[in-house]
């Protein structure tokens, strides 16, 4: 989304990396160390880079690592994708009676991207220059591609439903005709019977 269409790219650019304080560059390495065993980044040598900052967790000990994605906002074309509201939410919920909170663990990192779009995730730190493999939060676009991937798996899942219910369906119509073709024979009727339904479909005429 960054220099698309007619115009002309937007050149890369590079911000030197901010002062880390001492206390939490150990925690750093280890994390960096796990993103790239997990091979969610990599190590970079392009012109982009976007400094990072380290924020707390709620527990005190753990850090969160965060990127400063200012400049690369600043050149994003916004996508036009339509975010639901938190009040329209909210109402179609109103009728529920039962209610489950799930966190969705690193739901961005489920989302895969371009090689160029991994140079302009890149992000720098006094110990080494890196580049998103999958989607990072702080991207201007991450909320609305994360929503499309949600709308896609919410059309998957409905599809499979009605294949579910069409497959049932099925399966309970072939058990039934084969009950019927491989059954028990019909019972004699009585000779009282059939002189009955034979009156019964008579013309009155």
């Amino acid at each position: 989304m960054i220099g698309s269409g007619n115009a002309l790219p937007t050149p890369a650019y590079g911000i030197r990396a901010r002062r880390i304080p001492i206390r939490y560059l150990q925690k750093l390495h280890l994390l960096l160390k796990g993103l790239l065993k997990a091979n969610l980044v990599s190590f970079s040598d392009n012109q982009w880079a976007s400094p990072i900052v380290i924020v707390l967790k709620k527990n005190g000990q753990d850090i969160r690592l965060c990127i400063d994605y200012k400049m690369v906002n600043a050149v994003t074309a916004i996508m036009k994708y339509a975010m639901p509201l938190v009040d329209d939410l909210l109402t179609d919920l109103d009728s529920y009676l039962w209610f489950c909170s799930l966190d969705a663990v690193s739901e961005f990192w489920a989302n895969m991207k371009t090689h160029r779009a991994h140079k302009i995730s890149a992000f720098v730190y006094p110990l080494g220059h890196f580049e998103w493999l999958r989607m990072p939060f702080g991207l201007q676009n991450a909320p609305m591609i994360m929503r499309c991937g949600d709308s896609c798996s919410r059309r998957v899942d409905d599809k499979m439903k009605a294949a579910e219910v069409l497959a049932k369906g099925q399966n309970e119509y072939s058990a039934e005709h084969s009950a019927k073709s491989w059954g028990e024979p019909p019972m004699a009727k009585t000779k009282f019977a059939a002189a009955q339904e034979d009156v019964g479909i008579q013309d009155p005429v």
